[in-house]
């Protein structure tokens, strides 16, 4: 059977995720270790204990939820021994997706999005920007909207995330942003959410954060992937560690396009994937994007044994 690994991004974090990991398998505690050695932070604590606020800002989140993404990688592998045919992550996932593909070591992962978290809550002043998903809307529609507001306001807005057929976010300046919202509520969007965001991740106004960004990758080892790993930016995959860097560096400012992602994973004949790391987010988003394919979170030691009894 093809199997797809799929890692989460921003948003998945919990207090507490990854603690009983940790507390039952060696492999897990190893990964903690490593990532608070590279960042000179206690990651278990922080992870485990938060605060929710500490935990939330955004700098902590990302190498916070790629550690306990990669703490349930190396677990299931062990378990299971499932080496996937494709991986994919979204937005901050796709560096998970380039720890289990081999091309970047843990410790240089943690420290880069770290960086990457820092540089995009600097990139745009507290305030000025915001995210929010509109739900019931194609995506045809929600482009009109944000192109139009734009135009009009002479300001920011665009579609930041393609999570599924009915839900697109869109990023941006606060006031473009909160302009496309009425709008879309106008013409008949289901639901219009603002996100608990601190920045308008995803959007144009993040390029100066990819600037700096892209200095870091430059100084990081990449190597060959073992597997192949689609891109948020363009849906297609890539193994070249020159064309790791270019991807993530036009992430932090391109739409993440993972409706189009999961549409790849036919191609290489996906028939199961395991959401590995906190939350059960691209689970239910697989669900709307593309029924055939069954996916299963592997967030904690119940999934791990329940994924591992499938014996795929």
């Amino acid at each position: 059977m093809n199997v797809a690994f799929l890692f989460p991004g921003q948003g998945s974090q919990s207090v507490g995720m990854g603690r009983d990991l940790f507390d039952n398998f060696p492999i897990a505690k190893q990964v903690f270790e490593e990532a608070s050695d590279a960042l000179s932070i206690n990651m278990a604590r922080l992870c485990f204990e938060g605060p929710e606020s500490e935990l939330t800002r955004t700098e902590n989140t990302q190498p916070a939820v790629l550690t306990t993404s990669v703490a349930a990688l190396r677990v299931f592998e062990a378990e299971s021994g499932i080496r996937p045919k494709v991986a994919a992550g979204h937005s901050l996932g796709e560096y998970s997706a380039l720890v289990a593909a081999g091309a970047i070591e843990l410790k240089d992962a943690v420290r880069l999005v770290r960086d990457r978290g820092r540089f995009m809550q600097e990139a745009a002043p507290e305030g000025e920007g915001t995210m929010a998903a509109v739900i019931g809307m194609e995506a045809e529609a929600v482009e009109e909207i944000a192109a139009s507001v734009s135009a009009e306001t002479k300001r920011v807005v665009v579609p930041a995330n393609y999570n599924s057929p009915d839900q697109i976010v869109i990023s941006g300046h606060t006031d473009a942003v909160k302009a496309a919202v009425a709008c879309a509520r106008e013409k008949g969007a289901k639901r219009a959410i603002f996100l608990n965001v601190s920045a308008p991740f995803h959007s144009p106004l993040m390029k100066p954060a990819a600037e700096r960004l892209a200095k870091k990758l430059a100084e990081a080892t990449f190597r060959e992937v073992t597997i192949p790993v689609v891109a948020n930016v363009d849906a297609n995959s890539y193994r070249s560690p020159e064309k790791a860097r270019e991807l993530l560096e036009r992430q932090v400012y391109s739409p993440v396009l993972w409706t189009q992602s999961m549409a790849k994973l036919k191609e290489f004949e996906i028939e199961l994937a395991f959401e590995i790391g906190p939350g059960k987010v691209l689970t239910g988003l697989l669900m709307k994007i593309d029924r055939e394919i069954q996916c299963f979170p592997v967030g904690d030691v119940g999934d791990v044994k329940k994924a591992v009894s499938m014996r795929v």
